[in-house]
């Protein structure tokens, strides 16, 4: 579905380098007659136009500029100071500008800039759309007529717009689970996280990755199966068709979210590793460092390998990972999980049979108290593999 002017609108701003925006008056939309000399722009938006040097020393300056409207078309307009006036104009609309006309007296004019030149405008002539942008940065009526102050932005309007983004471009119903680990990866990237946080503090990473994949795919779900659901089924066989369809996919990308957050942190951490290496017969551990080619290597000294199962739960399947690797046998096995509390027999259980487990730091402390010094934090294993492999 198209996204509305309003969510095109805050789009452009999150991305622009300013923005502008005000309330066109009778003048601008020419209810008045006055449009022939421009529509009227905030002294205060002057850096999105000249630099203040240009301004201090120029009686009238002009700047043309390429402005898409709507998403729809171009202008090629132009700025112009006028010291006299103490004032900023945009003029050069062009015969028949569809969005200057007395209709749209009290819409709300958004400018946003990419570049020097290349300017987005958006009019917003419905109450809805008008209080959707507002509301979307915190402003109110009485704070527009000034350059967007997008650093005020809450972190969750930021988020919904990426994820918006992100579905708006997808061409298929649901990308692949690796896809969708990535599209939450970038968008993390994009709203909060810097491009070191992977290196400097991997197990807070690896929960706000695997919180925005579930509020991404959420939405996702809700995009494709939302109208579905509200509008009812025809029979209880229906019902139950598309329940299991929802069921099974979420099942499936749940089991797989993990491993593909994984991979991203060994490899923004530089560890050599192979993923569903096979080691004998059809036993394949989700990780082999330093790889599969060194573990079957037999002169490659077994206590330089490793290997990690990832299990979102492993309250009943850690006996999985008990023989993934037959020269690993006499050696520890060790579980990444995002259980929260396993029970003190179980990891009693667990320690007897050389498992050690792998908990992202915040969720150790849901363990018993008296067996939390023997769980791993992602970091710690980060570390270990990486001294294993010097």
């Amino acid at each position: 579905m198209t996204d509305s002017f309003s969510e095109k609108a805050i789009n452009a701003t999150l991305a622009a380098k300013d923005t502008f925006c005000k309330f066109l008056s009778a003048n601008d939309s020419g209810e008045t007659g006055g449009h022939q000399s421009g529509m009227l722009i905030s002294k205060s938006a002057s850096r999105m136009l000249f630099t203040d040097e240009e301004v201090k020393n120029n009686h009238i300056l002009k700047k043309n500029a390429r402005v898409k409207w709507q998403d729809d078309f171009y202008t090629d307009s132009c700025f112009t100071w006028y010291e006299s006036k103490n004032e900023l104009r945009i003029t050069r609309f062009g015969r028949g500008f569809p969005l200057l006309s007395p209709e749209y007296t009290g819409a709300l004019f958004v400018l946003a800039k990419y570049t020097d030149e290349d300017y987005v405008g958006y009019i917003l002539n419905s109450e809805e759309e008008i209080q959707n942008y507002l509301d979307s940065f915190g402003m109110t009526p009485a704070e527009t007529n000034r350059i967007v102050e997008v650093e005020n932005v809450k972190a969750e309007v930021q988020e919904k717009s990426a994820i918006d983004r992100f579905i708006e471009s997808l061409s298929e119903d649901f990308p692949s689970s690796e896809e969708m680990s990535k599209a939450a990866r970038m968008i993390q990237y994009q709203i909060s996280m810097s491009k070191d946080s992977a290196v400097n503090n991997p197990d807070k990473v690896i929960l706000e990755w695997t919180d925005m994949e579930y509020k991404l795919f959420r939405a996702l779900e809700q995009s494709r199966y939302g109208k579905i659901v509200s509008s009812g089924f025809d029979t209880v066989d229906d019902f139950i068709s598309m329940a299991n369809q929802v069921l099974n996919r979420r099942k499936s990308r749940a089991g797989k979210s993990l491993e593909h957050h994984l991979e991203a942190l060994f490899e923004a951490n530089h560890l050599r590793y192979t993923s569903q290496g096979i080691t004998e017969g059809n036993k394949k551990p989700d990780f082999i460092f330093p790889s599969i080619n060194d573990y079957h290597n037999n002169q490659f000294p077994v206590d330089k390998i490793c290997t990690l199962a990832a299990k979102t739960t492993c309250k009943d399947r850690w006996r999985q990972v008990l023989n993934e690797a037959d020269r690993l046998r006499d050696h520890h096995k060790y579980l990444c999980t995002l259980q929260q509390g396993i029970s003190s027999s179980q990891m009693d259980e667990m320690d007897a049979e050389g498992v050690v487990l792998i908990v992202p730091k915040p969720y150790i402390s849901t363990y018993p108290k008296d067996r939390q010094h023997r769980i791993w934090s992602i970091g710690s294993f980060i570390s270990y593999v990486k001294a294993m492999e010097e």
